[in-house]
């Protein structure tokens, strides 16, 4: 078996705050925007053409029918910068526009800003607010409760808030699908005090149930033991892993790393040996230690961490310890 570094727990970050800018104190949205580069951005569409250069082209450009590039303007340097791709129906909203819902949010649920920024070249954006109580899973393993609304600028998704918790002890970040509880929600463009909260009330309604019902969970994967052998079963099970002859190396590699972080790391003292801890592992080994492409290791894992494969991932993991 492979052996595996693990970075101090004391040293790890949640994913926005690597990839953007800390909130402390910051009270309005449209200051959080300010704040973390979000606000002047002017989202637009503007057309595509292209070019050949083989010796039949006339040399004219020809424009792409029903397609544009969305670009910015940077607004530390002025300069106009692309985002993406989009189809014709595609409408820009500004961040700008969902301040009056981020702000009857906040008010409502007593929140306060944690961090804002953009992912993957601006193409994604996000704001976190921190909910004022956590979770205490067992009376002592406490996990944090985030709200992360999430836009993107590039037709991938509509503007959305995801409710995130967050084991505090290592910065575990934690996606499981509950029946009848959601984690994620998407909410209109808003327009108008009244209306905006009301979907603000309606969205945190929908937080608390998904909240009460993932506490619940933990409770009982805690209080359910999980010996090493049956570990070493879910880790090969979650990797594809059922025949090592046939497995590929990347998922024999995957397989080792979580089994070895099972036994070795600290941050798993005092729930070892359950499945509350196996699926810990699962969450650890996604955010802190599995390999990365890039030079900046600490950037290339909090935009994974954003990145549907590591969030599928996590909800599979919990489904299967279930």
């Amino acid at each position: 078996m492979s052996t595996i570094e693990i970075a101090p727990a004391a040293t790890r970050r949640p994913a926005w705050d690597v990839l953007g800018t800390r909130l402390e104190g910051v009270r309005g949205s449209i200051d959080a925007m300010k704040e973390s580069d979000l606000a002047g951005w002017n989202v637009r569409k503007v057309p595509l053409f292209f070019e050949d250069d083989s010796p039949a082209w006339d040399g004219a450009r020809r424009d792409v029918a029903d397609r544009y590039a969305t670009v910015r303007t940077n607004p530390q340097t002025g300069g106009t910068e692309y985002i993406g791709v989009v189809g014709g129906t595609y409408t820009p909203i500004q961040n700008e526009a969902h301040a009056e819902l981020l702000d009857a949010v906040l008010d409502t649920a007593d929140a306060k800003w944690e961090a804002a920024g953009a992912s993957h070249g601006g193409k994604r954006t996000f704001m976190t607010m921190r909910l004022p109580e956590d979770i205490m899973v067992g009376g002592k393993d406490a996990v944090g409760l985030h709200l992360v609304a999430f836009n993107s600028h590039d037709g991938s998704s509509s503007f959305k808030f995801a409710v995130t918790p967050v084991r505090v002890s290592c910065t575990n970040m934690q996606s499981a699908a509950l029946r009848g509880a959601k984690s994620k929600f998407s909410i209109r463009h808003t327009s108008g005090a009244g209306r905006a909260l009301s979907e603000a009330r309606e969205a945190l309604g929908l937080t608390y149930k998904y909240v009460e019902a993932f506490e619940l969970e933990a409770e009982r994967l805690l209080a359910t033991p999980m010996t090493v052998g049956a570990f070493d079963a879910y880790a090969a099970e979650l990797f594809g892993v059922r025949d090592e002859d046939k497995a590929s190396k990347k998922a024999l590699a995957n397989r080792d790393g979580l089994m070895d972080l099972y036994r070795s790391s600290d941050t798993l003292d005092g729930i070892r040996g359950t499945k509350w801890g196996a699926y810990q592992t699962v969450t650890e080994f996604i955010d802190h230690v599995a390999p990365v492409r890039g030079r900046d290791v600490a950037r290339a894992r909090a935009t994974r961490s954003f990145d549907g494969a590591a969030e599928r991932l996590k909800a599979a993991a919990f489904a299967l310890v279930g």
